[in-house]
């Protein structure tokens, strides 16, 4: 995969998924389908190697108690 910028990542670990894959539509010059492929396999990648990096969902706060 093509190097994406830091703040994609920053993006996906704060949930802001949208405004993610538009970034990387515009320092790419992919397509939207294309994209969205990129974005998916990058949060796949960042959730292995990042899990703690991830902003809580706000609906994770009250699970499991």
């Amino acid at each position: 995969m093509e190097q994406l910028p830091e703040s994609v990542d920053r993006k996906i670990l704060d949930r802001r998924n949208v405004q993610a894959i538009m970034e990387i539509v515009e320092t790419t010059g992919c397509p939207l389908h294309q994209a969205i492929d990129v974005f998916s396999q990058r949060y796949e990648e960042l959730r292995r190697d990042r899990p703690d990096d991830f902003k809580a969902d706000p609906g994770e706060h009250s699970r499991g108690t």
